[in-house]
């Protein structure tokens, strides 16, 4: 069961403006790695279902924050369809992201109030995905699709809330583009988590990562 509201969630999202995105098979690489996000700043974790087992390491890592980082905020991501959405609410998680809308994850997600955040790569995406009661939607990949899609989105939607994951980097210029298109917030995985850091367990630097991405996304976002 969840064990923060829909309100809390999403402005944890907004407020801080960088979630980051991360797995591992490795159920204590995993807690240090959360660990070294919460001493940096971050307050909602995405973890995503991308391994056999996932569930497991998801299962045991939500009890674990609960007791040694209780404000992170713990949410399941890479999820396509409503029975693992299903399954991830069991386990505790917060809120789901998807790289796809799934009307189906939806109706789950809105029977027990809690976030679903679809990955949408059109206008009429986000339109569909808002209709179900999707607060927040993922521009995915963002990469591919850019900044001009955000402002070009806002123009005649601006109450729309987005996130954007895929190609956010910890830099200036590049949040400063995301920002300044009108994204609520920003998802950063594989550039907040360099392989050969994790490899060299230095959680030090992970940390610092963060803080530094916050300090970045408050300035560009004061701009």
């Amino acid at each position: 069961m969840a064990k923060f509201n829909k309100l809390q969630v999403l402005s944890a999202m907004v407020s801080t403006g960088m979630v980051p995105v991360f797995y591992h098979k490795d159920i204590e690489v995993a807690k240090n790695v959360v660990r070294a996000c919460y001493e940096g700043g971050v307050r909602a974790f995405e973890f995503t279902n991308r391994g056999e087992f996932a569930h497991e390491v998801f299962g045991e890592l939500t009890k674990w924050t609960a007791k040694e980082c209780p404000e992170m905020i713990m949410g399941i991501g890479s999820v396509v369809d409503a029975p693992t959405a299903a399954l991830y609410i069991q386990l505790g998680a917060n809120f789901i992201v998807g790289p796809l809308f799934n009307p189906d994850v939806a109706k789950v997600a809105n029977r027990r109030l809690i976030p679903y955040t679809p990955g949408c790569g059109s206008v009429s995406e986000v339109g569909f995905a808002q209709e179900m009661g999707c607060d927040l939607c993922k521009v995915f990949p963002g990469d591919v699709l850019g900044p001009n899609f955000v402002k070009g989105l806002k123009a005649p939607m601006p109450w729309s809330m987005l996130i954007v994951t895929g190609g956010v980097k910890p830099e200036e210029a590049n949040l400063k583009s995301w920002f300044d298109a009108g994204v609520s917030c920003v998802g950063m995985g594989s550039n907040l988590f360099p392989a050969d850091v994790i490899a060299a367990k230095e959680w030090g630097k992970i940390t610092q990562l963060c803080k530094d991405t916050f300090s970045i996304v408050n300035q560009v976002r004061k701009k």
